[in-house]
């Protein structure tokens, strides 16, 4: 994806800066809600990717959006970025903020997908098999998705374990279609 390297290079260097200023913590918070306000409205991206829409255009309604809402230091920086016309990869530079503080932090997500939700004993069991006996901090995403009729899939990391219903059934359609038993005359 285009911009991954820069994003990553913005998101070290507010890192950086964050941590000399003492700010790490509230700049998270900032970098989470401008996420959560970049996934949710798709506009605003389209509006930030614009090449045709000035510098200071764009400066004026990221002022409007979160004005009030953020740290002076995640203020000057997105400030900035738009000074350096770099506006674009806003969302991606706050995931990838959101990424590298949780390494720095040690801090593991899990995301758990299920058919319909899981309750509070089954959460509490998931969070320690994950935590296993490493020192991480483990934060746990949940997901629904009703096609996997039931059962779970895991991911934390790269690493993934699918006990899904549907991906049993998959691997049984798969068998009945390499049947070796072929009947004979």
């Amino acid at each position: 994806m285009k911009g991954t390297r820069a994003a990553a290079r913005y998101a070290k260097s507010f890192i950086d800066l964050a941590l000399e200023q003492g700010t790490l913590e509230k700049a998270y918070t900032d970098m989470k809600y401008i996420s959560d306000v970049c996934k949710a409205n798709h506009d605003l991206v389209s509006f930030l990717k614009s090449p045709i829409i000035k510098t200071d255009k764009k400066q004026s309604v990221l002022k409007a959006v979160f004005e009030g809402k953020l740290d002076k230091v995640t203020d000057a920086y997105i400030h900035l970025i738009t000074d350096k016309k770099r506006e674009m990869f806003l969302p991606q530079i706050a995931e990838e903020f959101i990424n590298q503080y949780k390494e720095k932090k040690q801090i593991l997500t899990a995301v758990v997908t299920t058919a319909n939700g899981i309750d509070d004993t089954t959460r509490k069991q998931i969070l320690s098999l994950v935590k296993g006996t490493g020192n991480n901090e483990v934060v746990l995403e949940e997901k629904i998705n009703k096609d996997i009729i039931g059962g779970f899939i895991i991911r934390v990391g790269d690493k993934q374990v699918d006990a899904s219903i549907a991906r049993k059934l998959n691997n049984l359609r798969r068998d009945f279609k390499e049947n070796p038993f072929v009947k004979q005359s």
